[in-house]
């Protein structure tokens, strides 16, 4: 999900509903990711039930990504959560 604003409140309505908030949840900043964007990414790892249910939460608050843009951005966030855990083996390896 691409979110260009008021990610505050997206973040609020996803996190705070029974289904929704039990998902995997990942909000990076595009800039975070090496992208020159203005925006937010959520990726989203869940049931089909819990997809369905943040899809209509959010309807016309965020932008669905799809095609290469979508894998491009899936890969960007997967490599930074990759970077992270090893960063923080480093420390307490």
């Amino acid at each position: 999900m691409k979110i260009e604003k008021n990610i505050e409140e997206i973040k609020r309505i996803l996190l705070s509903d029974d289904i929704v908030g039990r998902s995997s949840l990942l909000f990076r900043e595009a800039s975070s990711l090496g992208l020159k964007e203005k925006c937010y990414y959520c990726f989203m790892s869940g049931t089909e039930e819990q997809c369905k249910k943040a899809k209509s939460l959010i309807e016309g608050k965020i932008e669905l990504i799809e095609g290469k843009e979508k894998e491009k951005i899936i890969q960007k966030i997967k490599a930074d959560e990759v970077a992270a855990t090893e960063g923080f083996g480093a420390i307490f390896g």
